[in-house]
C-alpha cells in the first residue's frame, strides 16, 4: 500500500515538473531594459547604426518602417531581440555585434517609436489616389498586387508599401524621388574602350565582370577590364512629380499608397 502511495506521489511530482517546464518554455520573455534611460541609450545606438536603413525616426527607407508597431518576423520582445542580434535570413537585415543588454535597449527604443506614432490614416481619398496612379502611368514602372510593370525591374513593387514606408517617406518619394535612391535602383553608366555604352541597374560586380540590367537590352555581363568609364547617376530614374501633380492629387495618391498593406502573416 505504501509503495503505491509513493508511486502515485512520484507520478504526480513528475507531472507537475513537466507542467512547470512547459510553462517556463512558453512564458514570454519581457524586456529587462525598458527604463527612460534605456530608451535614450537605444535611441543613440539606433541613430548611429540603424537609421541608415530604417530612417532616423524609424520611418523607413531602405528597410521597412518600424514606427507603426507592426513587425513581420515576430511580435514579442524576444523576437525583436533575436532579429536584431542574429539578423533576418533572406533580407538585408544583418546580425549585430551588440551585447544582449544593448540589444534590449534597442528593443525598448523601437517599441517607443510605435507608441509615439499617430495611428490615424493620412488625409486624402484613396479611390482618387488610385486613379492618379493609373492615369499618370505609374504602373509602367511599378507593380501592385501582380499588376503593372511586367519585367518587375524598372521600379520597386508597391504591393505592401503602406506597411513598409511612412507617410512622410511616401510623399517625399513622389515629390523628390532623388532624395533617397535605394541602392538596387541607382542607374549606372558604363562606357567601354571600343565606344560601346550601357546604362542600367547594377546587379553584381566581381573581379572579372559587371552584371547590369539594361532596360532596353536586358541582363548583361560586361568584361570589367574593357571598361573605360563607370559612374552612377545622381538622379533617380523616377521623375519628380512636384510640378506634375496638384497638392490634392499628391495627398490622394499618398492616401492610396498607405492602404497597400501586407496581407495575412504575423505582423
Amino acid at each position: 500500500m505504501l509503495s503505491r502511495i509513493r508511486a502515485a506521489l512520484l507520478v504526480a511530482f513528475a507531472m507537475l515538473l513537466v507542467a512547470f517546464q512547459l510553462c517556463a518554455q512558453t512564458a514570454p520573455v519581457s524586456n529587462p531594459r525598458s527604463s527612460p534611460a534605456d530608451i535614450a541609450a537605444g535611441r543613440k545606438m539606433f541613430r548611429s547604426h540603424c537609421a541608415t536603413c530604417h530612417g532616423p525616426a524609424g520611418e523607413g527607407g531602405l528597410g521597412p518602417t518600424l514606427a507603426t508597431g507592426v513587425y513581420y518576423h515576430g511580435t514579442t520582445d524576444e523576437d525583436l531581440l533575436n532579429n536584431i542580434s542574429n539578423g533576418i535570413a533572406g533580407t538585408a537585415m544583418p546580425a549585430t555585434y551588440f551585447d544582449p543588454g544593448q540589444v534590449w535597449q534597442l528593443v525598448a527604443f523601437v517599441r517607443s517609436l510605435s507608441r509615439a506614432a499617430a495611428s490615424a490614416p493620412p488625409p486624402g481619398d484613396p479611390m482618387r489616389g488610385a486613379a492618379v496612379f493609373r492615369d499618370n502611368g505609374c504602373g509602367g514602372c511599378h507593380r501592385v498586387r501582380g499588376e503593372g510593370d511586367d519585367s518587375g525591374a524598372l521600379g520597386p513593387d508597391l504591393t505592401a508599401v503602406g506597411s513598409e514606408r511612412s507617410v512622410a517617406f511616401l510623399r517625399q518619394s513622389i515629390l523628390d524621388p532623388s532624395a533617397f535612391i535605394p541602392a538596387q535602383y541607382r542607374v549606372v553608366h558604363i562606357a567601354l574602350e571600343n565606344g560601346t555604352s550601357y546604362s542600367g541597374f547594377l546587379m553584381n560586380m566581381d573581379t572579372w565582370s559587371i552584371q547590369v540590367l539594361d532596360a532596353a537590352k536586358g541582363l548583361l555581363s560586361i568584361d570589367r577590364h574593357a571598361v573605360s568609364k563607370f559612374e552612377f547617376d545622381k538622379s533617380s530614374p523616377m521623375p519628380p512629380y512636384r510640378d506634375k501633380l496638384t497638392a490634392s492629387q499628391v495627398t490622394d495618391l499618398v492616401a492610396w499608397l498607405y492602404t497597400l498593406k501586407r496581407r495575412g502573416g504575423s505582423e
